[in-house]
């Protein structure tokens, strides 16, 4: 038994190891990009700009859906060359707010409809294959409910469709309510390094990189070439995307294009928007695999970044396998000192926290010019943040799990709250669950259990992994904690 814990510990830690390299390898990539990128010139086919349509998907956003429309129909872009769809799916009030804001920006001389599908086959993905059948636009804007795009949004992607093997321009998100909480300042630390170092680094070495369902725009062309919207995984945008760049077309990532939009902000949507991402990557991951491996004009160094690029979801069964599996180990490393030589392979741990501190610090948003005063800030997050993944391991091994075995599952929408500064509530919102679930009550006990491990590492000496279990004890705490304290 001790043998097979040893080995089950070591593989999940051997490939927690591979996977902080592939990141490491990316910080290099990332560090090469050219950092002044100008805007080319817009291209005007027949002397007139190119005609774009905007998809607006909302599904029952009661908070955030005027604000929305009011700012796309603000965009610095002649009137005559766009056109909004609001494809608008909600089955409560929030369907009669929308139409009737569509009505009055439609009297500002603004081409723009509501569109309703007689059923809600395929969710957002559905969603966008029905407006795309109408669309008049040679480009798609699509933009989710809580984003507040620039005035200037198009005029800053569109001139990148000059080069005709562009099919997707994704600009990097930012967030209106980063400071909020601890919460969202967590989110912001981890999503502000996918978009730098994971999507910057992928794009400067012409990996496969991914459309991230909003804030973006696709050439139609590219869309229809790739065999369209499908709606056999959680996450479309990964889906499409890796059928169109597998057919050949190139993405562009404009990191200095920020686009604003609401972090959740509370335990509940935030799981309900990690496990969307991470069921839909693993069912990516068996949907592509075959695909990526098959094609012969993809190179074996863009085939290997896509290989862990659609891995990254398993990275939390890992996580679970060697924080639960730490415990008993604790146990067989004290019991047997002739192990003491294959303990060495704990030493991975801290070269994999290096790899990983290094690949945040390159992203980290927050560098002040007292360097001291940025280490300290950083270090404290990314203890926070690695910790609080952590915490969700369980919650997401899951979600893996049901993506590798093929379960199928609803798309699980993330509420929106229209939260901007620290005086806003979210108490009262009706989008928030208030259930507690076998998982929410499984993170409460693991809470307790790697309590108990930190207590028998004092008690047996074995100080070793004693850091490891202080943040998973505070990470599934926080974890619960939070989620309780919503549904209370």
């Amino acid at each position: 038994m001790d043998l097979i814990i040893l080995a089950i510990y070591g593989s999940a830690l051997l490939l927690i190891f591979v996977y902080s390299a592939m990141q490491l390898m990316l910080v290099i990539n990332y560090r090469q990009r050219n950092k002044t990128s100008e805007i080319p010139e817009l291209f005007k086919p027949e002397g007139k700009f190119p005609f774009v349509t905007i998809q607006l998907p909302v599904f029952n956003e009661l908070y955030v859906v005027e604000r929305l429309i009011e700012v796309v129909s603000k965009f610095n872009y002649p009137v005559d060359r766009f056109e909004i769809q609001v494809l608008d799916d909600s089955t409560d009030e929030s369907l009669e707010i929308a139409r009737g804001k569509v009505e009055e920006i439609k009297r500002k001389g603004i081409q723009i409809e509501l569109i309703e599908r007689p059923e809600r086959i395929g969710f957002k993905a559905g969603a966008l294959d029905y407006g795309l059948k109408r669309a008049k636009g040679d480009f798609i804007a699509i933009f989710d409910a809580d984003f507040i795009p620039d005035p200037d949004f198009l005029l800053k992607t569109i001139p990148y469709f000059g080069d005709e093997n562009i099919g997707v321009v994704q600009t990097r998100w930012g967030h209106i309510n980063k400071n909020y909480s601890l919460l969202t300042r967590l989110q912001a630390f981890g999503l502000d390094a996918h978009f730098t170092v994971e999507q910057g680094g992928r794009n400067v070495a012409g990996h496969f990189i991914n459309f991230n369902g909003t804030a973006g725009v696709w050439r139609k062309k590219c869309i229809e070439d790739a065999g369209g919207w499908e709606h056999d995984t959680l996450t479309e945008d990964l889906d499409l995307s890796y059928r169109a760049q597998l057919n050949g077309w190139k993405f562009k990532f404009l990191e200095d294009v920020v686009t604003p939009a609401e972090l959740p902000v509370v335990m509940s949507a935030l799981k309900n928007q990690q496990f969307r991402w991470t069921k839909g990557g693993a069912e990516n991951f068996v949907k592509m695999i075959p695909r990526i491996l098959r094609n012969k004009k993809v190179s074996i160094k863009t085939k290997i970044h896509g290989i862990f690029h659609l891995f990254n979801s398993a990275i939390f069964l890992c996580v679970f396998a060697t924080a639960f599996f730490s415990v008993p180990i604790l146990f067989v490393k004290h019991n047997n000192p002739q192990y003491d030589l294959l303990f060495n392979i704990s030493s991975l741990f801290l070269i994999c926290t290096a790899m990983l501190m290094l690949f945040y610090w390159t992203s980290f948003q927050e560098k002040s010019k007292n360097f001291l005063k940025s280490i300290s800030i950083f270090f404290s997050r990314f203890v926070m943040f690695l910790s609080t993944s952590m915490g969700l391991s369980l919650h997401n091994s899951v979600a893996v799990l049901e993506g590798y075995s093929g379960k199928k599952s609803s798309f699980i929408r993330t509420p929106k709250f229209n939260i901007v500064s620290k005086s806003d509530k979210w108490k009262g919102n009706v989008y928030i669950s208030r259930n507690l679930n076998l998982v929410t009550v499984t993170e409460g006990l693991l809470a307790l259990y790697f309590l108990f491990a930190i207590i028998s590492s004092v008690f047996l000496q074995e100080y070793g992994l004693l850091p490891f279990h202080i943040m998973l004890f505070w990470g599934f705490g926080f974890v619960f904690w939070l989620t309780v304290r919503q549904v209370r």
